[in-house]
């Protein structure tokens, strides 16, 4: 009888330690997950056939669904022909970098034929993130969503909806993804700009031989519908909207926000949206039932740095006895391309519902501020050998230092006191101060060199950043910008250059938006603010791909605190060799 007691027991103990160890809340649930990396044959655009590097053969790859406060295992088997890293983005991961993903930052990619278990702790997010490759140019095909449910006997903070669709935004390449990135390295030139822009993997009908295959959603008239929205795009910034119908955003980067109704949305790379769509246009039987869900390009750069232009849509179809297929959609017109105007105007409505503990960060006094510029820049070449302009490489920097790579990861070396990989001296400001927007910019900013910097900030310490677009090479462009390891608040924001005096009259201290990438104006700045309270290496860079290889980076080191809870945990024993 006391054998079978201790027994019968020994689950609920278990569990007990496992939530003790690794600060998961009781009641929250484990899961296993496996994706394989291989290759898969993929048809896009009138026969353009290719294979790409999938998850489990899948693009977009397969979703990772879980409640607030659950533990994903994630055993990654590389099948593929190349090395590989895989990212969970937006997750903070706390106390524990090592399952984090980008390449040499955090780990070495896993090899051919090899695997790595990563843990994905959802201890703070609710709503809809993605994870993607954090390797060379891979994360265009290998990518998908999260989708993380209020925990057991909760409920969302708005009228549960009827259904979910989740809507990820892409682009497709007819050429070889591994070829662009290797061509463009070499040489220093610009990458190839893509063929089409996706919803769901499919360019939509109004590129050629797709209209067969366009995404399509279908709902029923009067109820209510949550759109997960992704932007999982290397280049392209979108106007997204439903045409004939408002939405309601709810959330973003897995944070609520208070209700915010507008005709359309403006999503950067990396971003994720929660919609909230009311299915109301169909109200006799006469009423057009079917209607276009469009993202169209926005892009504020110079025609220099073009993009790829084409809309892309899908279907939104109401149920009805209609005969579906021969009924055009309905059609909504988006802002064009460069609204500058638009884009501002739609960014300033996001509000945070201002329930959370982690709002303290607001009021108290911050311990570190930095001013950083984001430029593009240019990198000489021996004999000026390159591709870039005037046989220049391009690059891109923060503070005109230009991220590159180390050959061992900056966690393992940081973890083992491992010498030459990184300097900690990455500036808290610019070395030149000059009218960052203007066009006539210092021409000897223009050039930079490669260095591995990393800041070094104090466990828990408040951390305030000043992000400055600047005008030099051209680059004036909304950078968005992503932070790993922590969601911060985006407290202002505004056009020309930062002023220290008056600018921060204007801050959002009571309600800003909290998140894990934001859109940094062309000719602007944006401020942020956080907490260094999840101890370990966290990398920061601008989320278009390019800047990203080119330099636009930074890595933040966050010291151990003195309790247990505020250590960073030990490497996993599977951890890939460098």
């Amino acid at each position: 009888m006391l054998l079978s007691s201790i027994f019968s027991l020994w689950p609920i103990a278990a569990s007990l330690v496992l939530c003790c160890f690794f600060s998961i809340p009781c009641g929250a649930k484990v899961h296993h997950r496996t994706f394989i990396i291989q290759e898969a044959t993929y048809t896009r655009l009138c026969n353009n056939t290719k294979n790409i590097l999938t998850v489990n053969g899948l693009y977009p790859g397969p979703t990772i669904s879980a409640r607030k406060g659950d533990i994903v295992y994630v055993k990654v088997i590389n099948r593929g022909n190349k090395n590989i890293t895989i990212h969970w983005h937006g997750v903070n991961q706390p106390r524990d970098p090592w399952s984090d993903g980008p390449e040499y930052i955090t780990q070495c990619p896993i090899q051919p034929r090899a695997n790595y278990t990563q843990r994905i702790q959802l201890m703070e997010e609710e709503g809809t993130l993605w994870w993607h490759a954090h390797s060379e140019f891979d994360r265009a095909t290998v990518h998908g969503a999260i989708v993380i449910y209020p925990k057991l006997r909760t409920t969302f903070p708005f009228r549960k909806p009827h259904k979910e669709f989740t809507l990820i935004l892409g682009e497709w390449w007819n050429q070889n993804i591994t070829d662009i990135y290797q061509t463009a390295v070499k040489y220093g030139n610009q990458f190839e700009l893509s063929d089409a822009n996706t919803i769901n993997g499919q360019p939509g009908d109004f590129m050629p031989c797709s209209s067969n295959d366009t995404f399509k959603v279908q709902v029923e008239q009067g109820k209510m519908y949550l759109l997960r929205v992704i932007n999982a795009a290397m280049e392209n910034a979108f106007f997204f909207a439903v045409s004939g119908h408002n939405v309601t955003v709810v959330g973003t980067d897995a944070s609520y926000t208070k209700p915010y109704v507008n005709e359309f949305i403006m999503i950067t790379p990396g971003q994720t949206m929660d919609l909230l769509l009311w299915a109301n246009q169909f109200q006799k039987s006469s009423s057009p039932f079917r209607y276009y869900i469009i993202a169209a390009l926005y892009f504020d750069g110079s025609s220099a740095a073009s993009r790829d232009a084409n809309m892309t849509v899908a279907i939104l179809e109401y149920k009805t006895n209609h005969s579906a297929p021969s009924i055009r959609p309905v059609f909504t017109s988006l802002p064009k391309h460069n609204d500058t105007n638009a884009s501002a105007a739609f960014t300033s409505g996001l509000r945070s519902l201002a329930n959370s503990d982690n709002q303290a960060v607001l009021t108290q006094t911050v311990n570190v501020k930095m001013y950083i510029t984001l430029s593009a820049n240019e990198q000489l070449c021996p004999n000026s050998s390159c591709a870039g302009p005037n046989g220049t490489r391009f690059a891109t920097s923060m503070n005109n230092a230009s991220f590159q790579n180390p050959k061992i990861d900056v966690l393992d070396a940081y973890y083992n006191s491992i010498a030459g990989v990184y300097t900690t001296d990455f500036p808290d400001q610019p070395p030149l101060f000059f009218n960052f927007t203007d066009a006539q910019y210092q021409e000897n900013a223009k050039f930079v060199d490669k260095s591995t910097k990393v800041k070094v900030l104090e466990y828990n310490t408040t951390v305030e950043i000043v992000f400055q677009g600047t005008n030099i090479a051209d680059g004036q462009v909304t950078h968005p910008i992503h932070l790993h390891g922590h969601s911060f608040y985006v407290i202002g924001r505004g056009t020309g250059n930062f002023d220290n005096t008056t600018d921060p009259l204007s801050y959002n201290l009571i309600d800003p938006p909290h998140q894990s990438t934001l859109g940094v104006p062309k000719n602007g700045w944006a401020t942020i603010r956080f907490r260094a309270s999840n101890p370990g290496v966290w990398y920061m860079h601008c989320h278009y791909e390019t800047h990203t290889i080119w330099g636009m980076n930074v890595v933040f080191i966050t010291k151990n605190g003195n309790s247990t809870e505020a250590k960073m945990l030990p490497p996993p024993a599977d951890k890939p060799p460098c």
